[in-house]
């Protein structure tokens, strides 16, 4: 791949503009899974000269070795996708950003309704659901940042990481939809949370209510907007720049909502 070619939609928002939003989301999954497999983030190599702190974060004692299996396999692939559109942008790719692994998760377990507190790291269930906060947003991002790329190529490499995401998106959501009550509630909460912080629809997770996606089974969509008001877990109407998994905001062009 080589680096995004930066023509202006009419928003003004370039190739490399979208492909770095993006970067910062990659960063985010991947600490998150990368620390719940390993215990530790993205190398130093992976992360760019001037990179933000990360706050929590803890391997997660796996019990289940299918799961633990699951996680490893796509804490790997968010690896690949932090340093693939890393090595893409070369030198235009953003530094990761300060990311919370911790508050963040407390933020929106109270939120949504969840409790005061709430640990991903845990136990193999509270991961999946932690997992589940991250998968559909991401499939969403991709699909909606698609229609503003201009250039046929990184379209075609957004289109491939966005179906890799869907995968992760449809292999956590089949394993919490067998999990049962208190875990299949706590998702379908974070959903709700997720509807009311960013807008956009959802679909209920239940056994038989895996795919989240429209009436003619089309996946769902968000505006970069919609995504910047979940990620910062604030729901407020008007300009947010900064909050929840993203404490001092995201890198790159598209930091604030416009609405």
């Amino acid at each position: 791949m080589t680096t995004p070619t930066p023509p202006t939609t009419p928003t003004g928002i370039t190739d490399v503009d979208i492909f770095n939003f993006a970067l910062n989301l990659e960063y985010l999954e991947a600490e998150f899974y990368l620390r719940a497999v390993t215990g530790s983030g993205l190398s130093s190599a992976d992360i760019g000269t001037s990179p933000g702190m990360v706050t929590g974060g803890a391997a997660v004692p796996f019990q289940t070795p299918a799961i633990q299996a699951y996680a490893e396999e796509i804490a790997n692939d968010e690896l690949a996708h932090v340093r693939f559109i890393r090595k893409a942008l070369a030198n235009a790719a953003v530094d990761r950003p300060a990311i919370d692994l911790q508050n963040s998760f407390n933020a929106a377990a109270m939120a949504a309704g969840i409790g005061a507190t709430f640990n991903p790291f845990a136990d193999e269930n509270s991961f999946l659901v932690g997992a589940f906060v991250f998968e559909d947003v991401g499939v969403t991002a991709y699909h909606g940042a698609s229609t503003l790329l201009t250039v046929a190529a990184n379209l075609g490499y957004a289109a491939g990481i966005y179906a890799t995401e869907a995968y992760h998106a449809a292999t956590v959501r089949t394993l919490i939809a067998q999990l049962g009550a208190p875990y299949l509630t706590y998702a379908n909460q974070i959903s709700a949370l997720r509807a009311t912080a960013g807008g956009g629809a959802e679909t209920t997770l239940a056994p038989g209510s895996i795919v989240a996606a429209d009436s003619n089974s089309i996946a769902y969509d968000r505006t970069t907007d919609q995504v910047l008001h979940i990620v910062y877990l604030d729901p407020t109407a008007g300009v947010v720049s900064k909050g929840g998994f993203f404490p001092n905001g995201l890198n790159g062009t598209i930091t604030a909502s416009a609405s």
